[in-house]
């Protein structure tokens, strides 16, 4: 049993990490009634918690490298409990920003890595695959208690009891901190590469910020940017420009292998087809996951009315089985291989996303969304399970904190991308789909469709239709038009919803793509017999 005593600090801090953002999913209507703000602000700051982990994770890692992974992982929960501390008091959206995304964002770049890395050198072979298995897990079991937990103290008490407890629970974690152990390391440690961590998180702030706001800029036409290139909307100069600084930062990174100073990462490590097909499945995974967890209680809260914790309760099912299928999938990854427990995870998925959008009505039928919601969770739950050993087994020793933090970069740049893509597509459709519909009403004077045109220039929201309407008998419309403008707005917001669905299941058809270099094999994958990153070619076995 003392084996596993570091398994239960180290998942403790992915469970943690998990929690909140599924608190502050569930949590977005209240959110937004708290700090008088619209759900864009609010999708704004869970996708900078994301992006601020992204942008800093190979920054963590290698700072694990430098100072130590278990003294960086300690380091890193102080930061984080700090973080957890200033957004329960947060004041405004902004502190919100400030203690959620920004500090916690970069308590948890500090700890992920390590964790990883920290896993990686605790276990071996079936244990380590087994350690995988709780991690992600527990990862489920964030995601399970988050909804309910959250919604709960969200709806009865205050969200920000969630944050005040992860307090008590950091606390509690660095007093066990003599359960995690780390073996001493020989040779120099490497030093920080400062130019190519500005130019890789700048390159990615760049891309993600430009996700985030085409459905409010629009992609070519301008719908409502602060300004225009050319007379066209700034979104794809935006992603240009940060396609522009990452091409620099990997000449940059080979620049400092070849005059044989550390990089910040060693790109050769993604010469390995395993390595880069699993961190590629965990990008995508994770841009469904959060795409879908944004979208999914926008309809819950917004259009169907349910508090925080009725949306809990109708999210269980999705939480429960991706809990059991990502705890149960260790016993099938010994005799079946990882690629054909992907492909099943993503086949279910599939399935999961056209149930989804059949349950997608003004009135919800409980049973149907339940159902949906169980299979969501069993595909999430096969897909999560497989992941972390994929790409941990497939790195040396001396590189297990660069692999976490590639793993954690493309964990957290999908969860950006996925809140932020899936955000502004369900903005974009919404604000298409209610300029349609205003168009084509024959209820709707000539005068009304100027005044909804003049309202959709200053930009649209996702909001209840009780606001729609009270916005439209402010302006002065009859009753009847005021009913037409709010049945375009609620058909609209179905619309909306569909789109960002969708999205989803694209991207999730789209995954097979990268499926077939991920092992074909049940047993476990063994590390590469070459040279550390930098030192050698690179290449898998």
């Amino acid at each position: 049993m003392a084996h596993w005593r570091a398994l239960i600090v180290l998942g403790t801090a992915q469970f943690l990490m998990v929690l909140d953002t599924s608190v502050m999913n569930v949590s977005i209507s209240q959110l937004v009634d708290d700090f008088d703000t619209e759900v864009t602000a609010i999708q704004a700051v869970i996708t900078l918690y994301a992006l601020m982990m992204a942008a800093f994770m190979a920054v963590g890692a290698k700072l694990g490298d430098i100072l130590g992974r278990r003294r960086l992982f300690l380091l890193g929960l102080v930061v984080y409990g700090t973080g957890s501390a200033l957004t329960a008091v947060a004041p405004s959206v902004w502190v919100l920003a400030i203690g959620w995304s920004v500090i916690e964002g970069i308590g948890a770049a500090m700890v992920l890595p390590a964790m990883a890395a920290l896993v990686a050198e605790s276990y071996r072979d079936r244990e380590r695959a087994v350690a995988y298995g709780v991690i992600g897990g527990l990862a489920g079991a964030g995601i399970a208690v988050g909804p309910l937990l959250g919604g709960w103290v969200t709806t009865y008490l205050t969200w920000r009891l969630v944050f005040a407890g992860e307090v008590v629970v950091v606390v509690a974690m660095l007093l066990c901190h003599r359960m995690v152990t780390e073996a001493a390391r020989p040779g120099p440690r490497p030093r920080m590469d400062g130019v190519g961590a500005a130019l890789s998180a700048t390159g990615l702030a760049l891309g993600v910020f430009g996700v985030l706001q085409s459905g409010t800029w629009g992609w070519i036409e301008p719908r409502n940017p602060p300004f225009t290139v050319f007379g066209f909307a700034p979104t794809v100069f935006v992603i240009g420009a940060s396609a522009l600084v990452l091409a620099a930062f990997v000449r940059w990174e080979h620049r400092r292998v070849a005059g044989r100073r550390d990089p910040l990462v060693h790109l050769t490590l993604l010469d390995r087809p395993v390595l880069r097909a699993g961190l590629l499945t965990m990008l995508s995974q994770n841009l469904i996951l959060l795409g879908l967890f944004f979208a999914i209680p926008l309809y819950l809260q917004v259009v169907q009315g349910f508090d925080a914790f009725q949306t809990g309760l109708r999210l269980l099912p999705v939480s429960v089985t991706m809990l059991v299928a990502s705890l149960g999938a260790s016993r099938f990854a010994r005799r079946v291989a990882p690629r054909t427990l992907v492909r099943l995870a993503l086949l279910t998925l599939a399935a999961a996303i056209v149930w989804l959008l059949a349950s997608i009505d003004p009135s919800i039928d409980d049973a149907q969304f339940a159902g949906a919601m169980t299979l969501l969770g069993l595909g999430m739950g096969l897909l999560v399970s497989q992941l972390g050993n994929v790409v941990q087994s497939s790195a040396t020793e001396q590189e297990r904190s660069e692999v976490g933090g590639l793993q954690y970069t493309a964990q957290n740049l999908g969860s950006a991308l996925g809140t932020a893509l899936i955000g502004s597509l369900l903005i974009g459709a919404l604000a298409h789909a209610f300029t349609a519909h205003v168009e084509d009403d024959p209820r709707l004077s000539e005068q009304a469709r100027q005044q909804t045109s003049v309202a959709l220039q200053a930009g649209i929201s996702f909001v209840p239709t009780d606001q729609v309407r009270t916005a439209a008998e402010q302006a002065g419309l009859p009753p009847s038009e005021v009913d037409a403008v709010v049945d375009s707005y609620a058909s609209a917001q179905l619309q909306g919803l569909k789109a960002a669905i969708l999205m989803a299941g694209g991207v999730t058809l789209a995954s097979f793509l990268i499926t077939a270099r991920l092992p074909a094999r049940a047993e476990a994958v063994e590390p590469p017999t070459v040279a550390p990153a930098g030192k050698g070619p690179g290449k898998a076995t």
